[in-house]
């Protein structure tokens, strides 16, 4: 593992260390960033265990963005990432008892506008060597709960564990706060925190009230509704609250970026209209 990373950081360092030696290569405008980040995510919601935010999974993603001016851009990501939350986990004696349970492999397509605090200069080598930015947007989540029972993952989206057939394609709002340390004329290391707010409870597979365990067809549906009979319990009545409905789910991010300023020409033709446009206007801005 460690022998492929190695490999990764070589193939893509060593091709722009070469090109770095030419004097063009500073030279090429470069308004485009495309990153890598790993980092963690934190789930909040039913199944949560409130105060222990480091009950964290892992987050990965690719993007890439673009700056209309030396301050404001635009960015796309795409981001795989984990969550879980276990009542078995819980202080709440009660949230034990109930005994569910989930865990979540997502994905999520965001496009989010950002503003920096400071300028990023004239040229893209010229930006400062430490800022701040903050985003906003918007995105589209899919997320995919499942809980083990007897050995064996589920799927608990059609099972509809409270007889409502959610969607595991949902909206979500991201918003945070970043810092951008340049590395080199090239590369920028970025340290990111942001939360999503979503327009969905069902997370976890956890939002209303105990379903009639009479109704369900599926005995492992009837199983995972309720779980307490694992324990030695009594099932609950139909109709006891099973989660919050008050309150939709959401996630954190934290996240650490590796950043590359990707030559315009990558993108654009040199004889596009808005190439040659940008590129009168860095030449505008040296006389």
């Amino acid at each position: 593992m460690r022998f492929l990373r190695l490999l990764l950081v070589v193939i893509v360092v060593l091709p722009e260390w070469a090109d770095a030696q030419s004097f063009y290569a500073v030279r090429r405008e470069r308004s485009i960033i495309g990153s890598v980040g790993l980092g963690t995510s934190t789930y909040f919601g039913e199944l949560a265990n409130p105060g222990d935010n480091f009950d964290t999974k892992p987050s990965v993603n690719i993007g890439l963005q673009y700056f209309f001016t030396n301050r404001v851009s635009v960015r796309s990501e795409l981001t795989w990432f984990q969550i879980q939350g276990d009542d078995a986990k819980a202080d709440d004696g009660s949230r034990v008892r109930r005994n569910l349970s989930f865990t979540s492999n997502n994905f999520e397509l965001n496009a989010t506008g950002a503003i920096s605090l400071l300028p990023m200069g004239q040229r893209f080598y010229q930006r400062p060597k430490f800022n701040v930015y903050g985003f906003a947007g918007i995105g589209v989540l899919y997320s995919n709960p499942k809980a083990e029972y007897q050995g064996q993952k589920y799927a608990l989206q059609p099972l509809q564990t409270e007889g409502v057939k959610y969607s595991r394609f949902n909206l979500v709002i991201p918003y945070g706060l970043g810092t951008r340390v340049m590395l080199n004329p090239f590369f920028n290391v970025a340290i990111e925190g942001a939360y999503r707010a979503t327009f969905t409870d069902y997370l976890d597979d956890v939002s209303t009230v105990h379903k009639d365990p009479a109704s369900f067809s599926d005995p492992v549906a009837a199983a995972l509704a309720d779980r307490r009979p694992e324990l030695g319990l009594p099932a609950v009545a139909p109709g006891t609250q099973r989660g919050n409905p008050d309150k939709n789910d959401g996630y954190f991010f934290l996240q650490m970026k590796l950043e590359y300023y990707i030559p315009d020409e990558v993108f654009w033709n040199s004889n596009s209209k808005l190439y040659r446009s940008k590129r009168k206007a860095y030449y505008r801005r040296r006389r």
